[in-house]
């Protein structure tokens, strides 16, 4: 049974959540993706998060834009000869078993022992289309992720990291020194990040976040500077896209949001945006 008077428990269950909405847009006939593991991923709970927590259910097209374009950016930098995905915080995500992948191709998951334990056993028969390795891993421990980061270094020539959903519940002086770790990797050239204007980060702390806060996952980052804020620690942004923008082209928007330009600029900050940037390492760290 179900608790009905509590909804998210922990932070993981947010990847419950996230789940969910991926089952959803893989029903749909014009699907941006498909995903058969979602909704067992989900389960239950997350089917129940999104039916209960306040706007839980409200704004599906932002998560199915912002998986399309998670999935875009990943295909562009294996396709520029990425030979490791390095997914931090993976939650739930089921790329390496429903994405178009080389066989050759090294993927490499980390989040907490909770949801790896989790996912292993819902995805037991499953069978990845690469080689893929799970690491039980607490990114908040700074020195075991240096050592992790050291480790894939020697894995690999080129490396990508994604960072989807993670940024948000950390605090700007966090994502600086995870963005100092991760520059310091010498073969890793990409980043791809999602992130949030001041003005979104309040509209969400205002609904969902107050009970996702209770729960130990507040939202706390959206950089008045937009992408442009982790240049100083070594990355500068290459191409954004927008979330209400891209689900618009595909019909998913709804009616009566107009979509903002995407820009390498920061919006204004009282001015709700959310979107996801690919990162390419300064030149000053290559």
């Amino acid at each position: 049974m179900i608790e009905t008077t509590s909804s998210v428990r922990n932070i993981s269950d947010t990847a419950r959540w996230v789940a969910y909405f991926r089952a959803r847009e893989t029903e749909r006939p014009d699907a941006l993706f498909r995903d058969p593991y979602a909704g067992q991923l989900a389960g239950e709970r997350g089917f129940h998060i999104a039916n209960t927590l306040p706007e839980g259910n409200k704004h599906e097209w932002a998560w199915v834009a912002r998986t399309y374009l998670f999935d875009h950016f990943i295909s562009t930098a294996i396709q520029s000869g990425a030979d490791l995905v390095v997914n931090l915080a993976a939650g739930l995500d089921a790329r390496p078993y429903r994405m178009d992948l080389p066989a050759l191709l090294q993927w490499v998951e980390v989040d907490l022992p909770e949801i790896i334990s989790y996912k292993q056993e819902i995805l037991a028969d499953a069978k990845p289309r690469c080689r893929l390795n799970r690491i039980a891993l607490d990114l908040s421990d700074v020195p075991a992720r240096r050592d992790l980061f050291a480790d894939l270094n020697r894995r690999a020539r080129k490396i990508v990291v994604a960072t989807e959903g993670l940024l948000i519940y950390f605090t700007p002086e966090e994502v600086g020194a995870l963005a100092k770790d991760l520059a310091d990797v010498g073969h890793l050239w990409n980043w791809i990040v999602d992130l949030t204007s001041p003005g979104q980060l309040k509209l969400m702390q205002r609904t969902s976040g107050a009970q996702l806060s209770e729960a130990g996952a507040a939202f706390k980052f959206g950089p008045p500077e937009g992408p442009r804020f982790f240049s100083q620690y070594g990355w500068e942004p290459k191409e954004v896209r927008g979330l209400l923008k891209t689900a618009a082209q595909f019909n998913r928007s709804p009616k009566g949001l107009m979509p903002i330009q995407d820009s390498l600029d920061p919006v204004p900050p009282n001015l709700p945006w959310t979107g996801v940037c690919l990162l390419e390492k300064s030149q000053s760290k290559v």
